[in-house]
């Protein structure tokens, strides 16, 4: 019998073969700032981030302060950067526990001096240059003027220099190369005047994997670390997704031809058929847009989603699955047998991007942890907290 009603399992190996693979593609002495914002895209931040430290990455990266808290709680004392922004309300949480920030404006640059000050500390900041993606950062020709302030505030330490490539297409799109130039911009002039310091980033797990360069000293994989990228990206081929997402079979009904399905009664059974109730719905990541075209595998066959799927249950029809009973598992993405389905292919059946569908799991998705148990330690980059174990795994030593 399966525990639970719906489970994401998150296979652990596949983060470490994914990770080796980002730091071979990044090369020595690259760092990693791994992202786990959106709760690791799904998959669930804390795990997630304590693993990916035990494989060497160098500092993590998240949306907001309180997933950096939650990260600072569970016990984590490598680097931490919120990536976005923060409002005044956080400073003070960030500050004391030695979350680094993103800054944006002068305006913030004083507010933290000030507070800064007032606590006896010096905040770790990265200056976030907007150079297109138009939501977050101080526009290039206003940047060395920023770094000129921070320079003068005694309570603040510039940790690193940064953008944020705007295309899915990484080095593949002329934007992204319009952006590294006003990037490079900035850094000759912050290197001019001797502003310059701390790590510098810009590559996404796009502009890594179609090979932008300069590379900088630094790369911000977030979504290849979990092994969801397009197949048109070199190397893609090379990343294993980390999620799987399974739930079982708590009811089976036959019905006769004409009988209706769902919300709506937008599915009519063509012929004498057996359906399958699955306690899974749109709250717990199952596309709405999956009713009546979306797929899942059960006894290691494809069985159609039929009617609308709910917000707790997912009606399929099983009636060409031989055996098929209730408690068993059946796999919504993943692999099972010979066939699989992955989070692309339910972004593309549901109208939306992969990132979409790991990060819609919901919270009552039990997160099941598989594998991790045997990885070993890299060693740590430069500028990257100590940490207590020392071996590692031939894999990453080999991408190191």
């Amino acid at each position: 019998m399966n525990a639970h009603r719906v489970w994401a399992e998150i296979d652990l190996d596949a983060v470490t073969n994914n990770l080796a693979v980002i730091r071979r593609r990044a090369g020595p002495p690259t760092r990693i700032m791994f992202v786990v914002k959106a709760d690791a895209y799904g998959h669930g931040a804390v795990a997630l981030a304590h693993h990916a430290l035990r494989c060497g990455i160098a500092a993590l990266g998240v949306g907001s302060s309180a997933e950096a808290l939650e990260l600072r709680a569970s016990g984590v004392r490598a680097p931490i950067l919120v990536l976005g922004t923060i409002i005044d309300d956080e400073m003070d949480e960030c500050l004391r526990n030695d979350v680094q920030m993103a800054l944006h404006s002068s305006d913030r640059r004083a507010k933290l001096q000030e507070l800064a000050r007032a606590l006896g500390m010096r905040a770790k900041l990265h200056l976030n240059i907007d150079t297109g993606m138009g939501r977050l950062g101080v526009l290039p020709h206003r940047a060395l003027e920023l770094l000129r302030e921070l320079r003068a505030s005694p309570h603040l330490e510039l940790a690193g220099v940064m953008t944020h490539v705007s295309s899915a297409d990484g080095a593949n799109s002329a934007s992204t190369h319009e952006q590294q130039r006003l990037f490079e911009g900035v850094l000759r002039g912050a290197r001019e005047e001797r502003l310059l310091q701390g790590w510098i980033h810009m590559a996404n797990s796009a502009a890594l994997f179609t090979d932008l360069r300069p590379r900088y000293d630094t790369v911000r994989p977030g979504i290849s670390a979990y092994g969801v990228m397009p197949c048109h990206m070199p190397g893609s081929d090379l990343l294993r997704p980390a999620m799987s997402l399974r739930s079982q079979i708590v009811f089976l009904k036959d019905i006769p031809a004409g009988y209706a399905v769902g919300y709506g009664s937008t599915w009519r059974a063509p012929r004498a058929t057996r359906i399958a109730t699955l306690p899974v719905g749109y709250n717990d990541g199952v596309p709405w847009r999956l009713g009546n075209k979306g797929e899942v595998l059960v006894r290691g066959r494809r069985a159609p989603i039929v009617g609308r799927v709910s917000m707790d249950y997912t009606t399929i029809d099983v009636g060409h699955v031989p055996g098929a009973q209730v408690g068993d598992v059946v796999t919504l993405v993943g692999r099972d047998g010979p066939e699989n389905i992955s989070a692309e292919e339910v972004a593309e059946q549901a109208g939306t991007i992969a990132y979409e569908v790991t990060c819609h799991v919901g919270k009552r998705v039990k997160r099941v942890y598989v594998g991790g148990v045997d990885v070993e330690l890299a060693p740590a980059p430069p500028g990257a907290l100590p940490r207590t174990t020392s071996t590692r795994s031939d894999e990453l030593h080999e991408a190191h």
